[in-house]
């Protein structure tokens, strides 16, 4: 797992203990409602802590860092 400290990787505050990835890509903004995120996961666009996840409804905690593969690259942001 990379840290937020070395590769910049914006931190996402969650209130919970876990969260969703479905929901937690809504909240870091990089999906734009629940039916991209279910696609962007289903078409394995989707890696947690560096290995590709395809259960939306995967239980994130803090630390985990999300990584989305975008036409304009690759888009990360750490559960807070």
């Amino acid at each position: 797992m990379v840290s937020s400290s070395e590769s910049n990787v914006p931190e996402v505050p969650i209130r919970d203990e876990v969260i969703r990835l479905g929901q937690f890509l809504k909240l870091a903004d990089l999906a734009e409602d629940g039916a991209q995120a279910r696609d962007l996961i289903a078409d394995g666009e989707v890696r947690v802590n560096g290995e590709v996840e395809t259960r939306r409804g995967r239980q994130l905690v803090r630390g985990d860092v999300v990584s989305v593969a975008m036409p304009a690259g690759q888009e990360s942001a750490q559960v807070g």
